[in-house]
């Protein structure tokens, strides 16, 4: 069969000629790129804010205390941000929980140790040292090495 024939042949719905074609993949284009800019529109939160994310404690020494590790700890949403300047959900749900634990009584390093016991040591800024965050550790100094290296490598070929 040849091409003529198969284009003559071709159902309702194929396009006629190049140009339709062209105009109906740019409107299916067009469509999805509106759902796909539409969508965040979609992600805000309903629930209220946590109590305590956005309010300062009574006792200003609790509340540098609270402050102080809350720069310490990392946004699980952001993740490049502290929870102190974050504006994620999440954020505001663990500002509150310092505040409301460290209002109790807790010491930061209790308060710490328990964020760290729920999220992981990926929670704070400086994991400590163990099997599993020595790659953290490790790695800067392994690719300083390798880049020395390869260095003294380029430098020893242009004078040799």
């Amino acid at each position: 069969m040849t091409r003529s024939a198969l284009l003559r042949a071709s159902p309702d719905w194929a396009p006629a000629s190049v140009g339709e074609a062209r105009k109906r993949s740019g409107v299916a284009a067009l469509a999805a790129l509106s759902l796909l800019a539409a969508t965040p529109a979609l992600a805000d939160s309903a629930q209220p804010a946590a109590s305590l994310a956005n309010t300062q404690l009574k006792d200003p020494a609790k509340e540098a205390q609270a402050r102080a590790l809350m720069a310490t700890l990392r946004c699980l949403v952001c993740q490049g941000q502290a929870i102190s300047d974050s504006d994620a959900d999440m954020a505001g749900d663990m500002r509150s929980l310092v505040r409301r634990r460290i209002a109790d009584g807790e010491s930061p390093e209790q308060v710490r140790k328990w964020l760290i016991a729920r999220y992981g040591d990926y929670v704070t800024y400086d994991p400590p040292l163990s099997i599993v965050t020595a790659p953290l550790w490790l790695m800067p100094l392994l690719l300083l090495a390798i880049g020395g290296w390869l260095a003294r490598g380029a430098f020893k070929r242009r004078r040799g």
